[in-house]
């Protein structure tokens, strides 16, 4: 009788945290002023909030978004059309998440930053569409008011990688599991990460480029540029990355000249760049190899 007793408690109890839906004018209702579609909209489309769940009020969840149970989604939260979010997800802050994002159990996204220097103002997480945060992966708020955490298109976080105050991540970069990035860190576009590879602040790692496993990144890693080890050192260009990105041949071959000059030559970094750009076939993907460099201001990745 007691254990009977007990589970009709805790059933009622959590009957009673379910917030009722009011109905707005329109296809809209909110949940404890989270917006909501109303049954009028697409059944289909309609959110879908576990019981066990906390939505506050304010939080805004677009048609067909799924919210685990015991997740807690803050009152500034936006959660794009077709996000699903798994169990045990804190999502606070000024945090807005595209659509059709992944977002597994136990992850923290908007946090507020690691930083002494942090002083409460209201700062901001932005995630594109089709990301995926694996589980316990954080992402943290950035630091001054009106500054950024930017996390682009079909990003892939894997278990437990961190993403610190500020750090920007282009378009289809993979961070594999453990990987930790200091605040300031920047990683352009389809540039992958292995686990366990702390990154320095402030450092830049360029488009295409590939970070082995279990690195120190402590400098920048050039555009299409493979490094590894611990010291991190250069070990040629990510061939594979970018033959699965259709680099046409051409391109990848004026990028291994590009790479042997600056690289494999007695020239130091601005003699090289100025042999590159006065010698080589002017492609994009060359002048941004060489701009990278030029405007590196950690230093690169030898």
């Amino acid at each position: 009788m007691e254990t009977s007793s007990r589970k009709q408690s805790f059933s009622q109890a959590l009957s009673s945290a379910v917030p009722e839906v009011d109905r707005l004018t329109g296809t809209w209702a909110r949940v404890e002023g989270a917006v909501l579609p109303l049954p009028s909209a697409r059944e289909h489309a309609r959110p879908s909030v576990h019981p066990a769940a906390i939505v506050e009020k304010g939080a805004e969840l677009g048609p067909g978004v799924e919210i685990g149970p015991f997740s807690y989604i803050g009152p500034k939260a936006v959660l794009g059309e077709g996000t699903r979010v798994g169990l045990h997800v804190v999502i606070e802050g000024r945090t807005t998440i595209g659509a059709r994002c992944q977002i597994h159990h136990g992850a923290v996204i908007g946090n507020l930053p690691q930083d002494l220097k942090y002083r409460g103002a209201p700062s901001e997480v932005v995630i594109g569409n089709d990301t995926t945060v694996r589980e316990y992966a954080t992402i943290h708020a950035a630091t001054e008011e009106g500054e950024t955490t930017l996390v682009g298109d079909h990003v892939l976080l894997m278990a437990y990688a961190h993403v610190a105050h500020n750090c920007r991540l282009g378009n289809h970069v993979i961070l594999a599991n453990a990987v930790n990035l200091a605040g300031h860190v920047r990683v352009d576009e389809y540039a992958i990460l292995g686990g366990l590879t702390p990154v320095h602040q402030f450092v830049a790692i360029g488009c295409h480029a590939f970070v082995g496993g279990g690195s120190r990144v402590p400098q920048d890693v050039p555009p299409y540029v493979k490094a590894a080890g611990n010291p991190l050192r250069a070990c040629g260009l990510n061939a594979i990355g970018m033959d699965r990105r259709g680099i046409p041949a051409e391109v990848r071959l004026e990028l291994k000249r590009a790479y042997r000059i600056l690289y494999r030559s007695q020239l130091n970094v601005s003699q090289a760049l100025d042999r590159i750009q006065g010698e080589l076939k002017p492609y994009p993907e060359v002048h941004e190899f060489v701009e990278f460099v030029r405007s590196s201001e950690r230093g690169i990745v030898r």
